[in-house]
């Protein structure tokens, strides 16, 4: 099936939306090293920064479940985006420790809401078998944060400080809001097929009610799940590349780019395979590649810059092939009334995983006098472990919506 002028338009819209969000969230690791000497903070004041925008988003995201099928997606898209806005500008404009966190609460009480917004419309506007190339064209939106957004904010923070690539997002983040309000259509058709009127039924109902269907549970257990193990490793990356592998900051932006690079060439070719070949396979096999890949990295020493990058760009490549994988599969779980709520209440939980993960990685990895950190191999097989028990988590959600039928059937609000 080929893509419409309309739907090659949304994919781009919501691939560029997911760039501005991803990249705020994803500054963040880059920046550590900077952020631990300039603000004079520890590991764990670090780790609350970055725990703290995942607290709100997933605080937000509950209170925004009991609504999200009762409006048109898209008002509900650009109330989110332009609260993000307001955060990010926040963060740019931040004087210390506490205003910054402050301002990365804000910005998680909204942009954290946007990423299930997204996947809803996803599977509103298509059809199951064209979700793989959809969610590989917006997981590249990940690749171009690290190809464009992180080189070029590294730049602007050794040059400018590090507050000027919070500024960056907001002024990418603008033109984006404004094209969205002019051409993105209403997205409401999942009012209209409610068989009881929205209004009829309370928001804490209806989330509730989301808790009530055990496939929906596992599908909640394994997204947490999946949350995890990034949220474990990802905040202290560019610490334990620059102070345990020896990585200098002038390099540490190749790092990206090359492994950004990659990420845009593989994510598109993933996308196509989740969509011909069965999704849990592709998820399986992105689960073995990725365990032994992160438990050796975890317990590298001093590394040649070259084998760093290579390593990078294969582990990043089999994430990249669990991630589209299972977001496709978890795409197809929720029903028709429940895809808003589902979505938002799926969106908390990865949040408040992500929250907790990150606030424990804060506490486990530790900052030596000399600069290295210790711990993070514990993460490392941390994250293998729990690798293993998506595995068998997301075999149930698969399971479950093959007995379904759901698999051959799933199909879009709209084309």
């Amino acid at each position: 099936m080929k893509f419409t002028k309309y739907q090659r338009f949304v994919v781009a819209i919501l691939a560029f939306l997911q760039f501005t969000v991803v990249l705020d969230f994803a500054i963040l690791s880059p920046l550590g090293a900077l952020l631990l000497q300039e603000l004079r903070i520890s590991t764990v004041q670090f780790g609350l920064v970055v725990s703290m925008y995942a607290f709100a988003a997933g605080g937000s995201g509950f209170l925004a479940a009991g609504f999200a099928d009762k409006f048109d997606r898209k008002k509900i898209l650009l109330f989110f985006y332009a609260g993000f806005i307001v955060g990010t500008l926040l963060c740019g404009i931040a004087t210390g420790y506490r205003s910054l966190l402050i301002a990365r609460t804000v910005t998680g009480l909204f942009g954290g809401v946007l990423g299930s917004i997204s996947s809803a419309i996803v599977a509103d506007l298509f059809p199951f078998e064209m979700r793989g190339r959809v969610m590989g064209s917006v997981q590249m939106a990940l690749a171009a944060a690290q190809v464009l957004g992180i080189p070029l904010g590294l730049y602007l923070s050794n040059r400018f400080g590090w507050h000027s690539p919070f500024l960056m997002i907001v002024l990418v983040s603008i033109p984006i809001w404004v094209m969205m309000l002019l051409r993105l259509k209403p997205i409401d058709d999942h009012i209209v097929l409610q068989k009881v009127a929205p209004s009829e039924v309370s928001p804490l109902k209806h989330v509730l009610g989301t808790f009530s269907k055990p496939h929906y549970l596992w599908a909640f257990g394994s997204t947490m799940l999946l949350t995890t193990g990034g949220y474990m490793l990802m905040p202290f990356a560019s610490a334990f590349s620059v102070h345990n592998l020896g990585i200098t900051l002038k390099q540490l932006p190749l790092v990206y780019v090359v492994t950004g690079f990659a990420s845009i060439i593989t994510g598109p070719i993933i996308g196509k395979m989740s969509d011909r070949a069965e999704k849990y396979a592709v998820f399986v096999l992105g689960s073995i590649l990725t365990m032994p890949l992160v438990a050796w990295y975890c317990n590298l020493g001093i590394t040649p810059l070259w084998q760093v990058i290579a390593l990078n760009v294969v582990l990043f490549t089999t994430v990249l092939l669990r991630m589209i994988a299972a977001q496709t599969l978890l795409s197809a779980v929720p029903d028709v009334n429940d895809r808003g709520a589902f979505m938002s209440v799926n969106s908390s939980l990865q949040q408040l995983a992500g929250g907790v993960a990150s606030s424990v990685a804060g506490l486990v990895v530790v900052q030596t006098p000399e600069g290295k950190l210790t711990g993070y191999e514990g993460l490392g097989f941390a994250v293998t472990f729990i690798v293993t028990l998506t595995i068998v988590s997301m075999y149930k959600v698969n399971a479950q919506l093959a007995s379904n039928g759901v698999l051959a059937s799933a199909r879009p609000l709209r084309a």
